[in-house]
């Protein structure tokens, strides 16, 4: 019998109803003004809030991947542990993580070789009730065919540790990788902005010791992501930033969003 993640935020996050959930994907995709793509990215870096928060600028970086959706079969989802602390990096036994639009089958060739990783276990606890990862599989099934995932929760470890997950599963240009993080927390409007704004161009310039404790939740797997660039050089593009003040929030205490695309740098 398969082993199947549920998802824990469908209703919270985003509408828990699959058809209004594919209506709510479909217009944040429609509503993100085209970005002209000749290169499949190889990484990006997306926001994980709810949708009515920071859904549009999601939605600006997925859209991205809709001229090649045939053509990714591996995606390695990375994003911050907010419920359960430990070490390291946990990975999940699950065959399947659900959402409302149905069964994202797991990579587990994939998982098993990222628990060859350092720090790498698997740890269901820490997939149980985290949102951090399951808020972009709606976008997933959307914009791209026919995907397995592997799912890494990152909790207290090493930059490095997620660099050395990310050069292991660094695959051929079938394989994506999502790094999922919000920016600065609770902050006032323009605050947040001054501050979000240095932590786009510490992401821009490859950066990743400029990046502190207080700039981003995901800065880990972000660093991690930098760090592997050494390796596989690539190059970048900002697709979004903004706040939920710009959104749907108000300006007192804002949290931080932001969107970047990765392509891999021509030989």
């Amino acid at each position: 019998m398969a082993n199947t993640r549920p998802p824990a935020v469908a209703g919270l996050f985003y509408s828990g109803q699959a058809g209004q959930l594919q209506q709510d994907v479909d217009s944040l995709l429609n509503a993100a003004s085209p970005i002209e793509c000749h290169a499949k990215p190889k990484a990006l870096i997306a926001p994980h809030a709810g949708y009515v928060y920071s859904g549009p600028s999601a939605a600006k970086v997925y859209q991205l991947l809709l001229p090649f959706r045939e053509s990714y079969k591996h995606v390695v989802l990375l994003g911050p542990a907010h419920r359960v602390g430990f070490n390291g990096i946990a990975t999940s036994s699950a065959d399947y993580f659900s959402t409302p639009l149905g069964d994202v089958p797991c990579d587990r060739p994939l998982i098993e070789t990222a628990l060859t990783c350092a720090g790498v276990q698997c740890l269901d606890q820490a997939h149980a009730e985290e949102h951090s990862l399951e808020v972009h599989l709606p976008f997933l099934q959307t914009v791209l065919s026919d995907f397995k995932l592997t799912p890494l929760v990152v909790g207290d470890c090493l930059p490095s540790m997620c660099g050395e997950v990310i050069n292991t599963l660094w695959g051929e240009t079938d394989t994506l990788f999502v790094i999922s993080s919000d920016l600065s927390h609770f902050l006032d409007y323009d605050t947040a902005n001054a501050l979000d704004q240095k932590t786009c161009q510490a992401i821009e310039a490859f950066d990743g010791d400029a990046i502190s404790y207080e700039q981003a939740c995901g800065r880990n797997p972000i660093k991690g992501l930098l760090n592997a660039a050494q390796q596989h050089p690539l190059d970048i593009k900002t697709i979004d930033l903004c706040n939920s003040g710009d959104t749907a929030g108000d300006k007192q205490r804002v949290v931080g969003y932001g969107a970047w695309a990765f392509w891999e740098k021509a030989a």
